[in-house]
């Protein structure tokens, strides 16, 4: 049975969640994902711990941050590919990830396979 864009994107939230908290550690104080075409936008809010705030408040404490979770999240692919071909059934053709220390959020931009404005009923 098809899934309308609201219940697509509130499971892939949810799974993404799921993400953060098994694979991180932590999960983030709020999520949303924004279906565009063939992407999927999603923005974590709240996804540094209490000790990585401290260490933002320098430069290089912030670089730090920023290159170690970059590096997590890239080693979680194969957990990321997983999610997308059980909710969408489809691969990823690339996905970018950055985070702001200043702002204490994420952003995930997964682009498909396939074009997500026919993929969910009306």
């Amino acid at each position: 049975m098809a899934k309308t864009r609201g219940e697509l994107e509130a499971e892939f939230t949810k799974a993404m969640i799921k993400l953060e908290k098994e694979y991180l550690g932590r999960g983030p104080l709020d999520a949303r994902t924004f279906f565009v075409d063939d992407m999927v936008l999603v923005r974590l809010r709240g996804v540094l711990t209490q000790a990585e705030q401290k260490l933002a408040e320098t430069p290089q404490g912030s670089t730090l941050i920023k290159e170690t979770r970059r590096q997590l999240f890239e080693t979680s692919r194969p957990l990321l590919e997983a999610i997308v071909m059980e909710i969408f059934g489809c691969q990823i053709k690339s996905f970018h990830s950055d985070i702001s220390t200043k702002n204490n959020e994420r952003i995930v931009v997964l682009v498909l396979e396939i074009n997500l404005e026919q993929h969910f009923k009306a």
